[in-house]
């Protein structure tokens, strides 16, 4: 019998009973929700479940919905069976002014690395996290680049030389 997601469903609703939700599939991927503070536990069942087997965190980030009061920032977890060869993806929400959540680095090794960018990119605190710290951006920033609160290039600025960005001007 194959893994299907009919059967992931069934058996993350019988163990986290009305915790987790939102089971959608876009492009045939389930994806669904549960509650930040159980984000360990799911994955752990999510991994030691002898018929689920998701023991390989493809990729791990954040995204901004900074219209959705106290569920601003996602953590995005996308895991793979590579036995039955289904992916899956989890989500956990947070709010921005508390952005924390547990880390995932004793169960997924490759969470180490990954959570240390969504950090670094959308202030995600990963509690229990070995090294915590900025990974691509300089330490001095004391701010998170890709949240949406920013604005756009402004196309009327003055101040500097659109040449340099290869916009405008003409070619020798």
């Amino acid at each position: 019998m194959s893994l299907t997601n009919e059967i992931i469903q069934q058996k993350l609703t019988e163990k986290f009973p009305g915790q987790v939700s939102s089971f959608t599939e876009p492009f045939g991927m389930l994806t669904f929700e549960a509650p930040k503070e159980l984000n360990l536990k799911v994955l752990q069942y999510l991994y030691d479940d002898e018929t689920l087997k998701f023991r390989f965190l493809t990729d791990l980030q954040a995204v901004h919905y900074p219209n959705d009061k106290g569920r601003e920032l996602a953590v995005v977890y996308h895991l793979h069976n590579l036995v039955d060869n289904v992916r899956i993806r989890f989500k956990v929400f947070t709010d921005i002014n508390q952005p924390d959540v547990y880390t995932a680095t004793q169960l997924f090794l490759t969470a180490n690395w990954m959570e240390r960018e969504t950090f670094d990119f959308f202030g995600v605190n990963f509690v229990g996290h070995p090294n915590l710290k900025r990974i691509l951006n300089v330490d001095e920033m004391d701010y998170f680049p890709m949240r949406k609160e920013y604005p756009l290039e402004d196309q009327t600025r003055t101040d500097k030389d659109d040449e340099m960005f290869g916009r405008g001007g003409s070619i020798n």
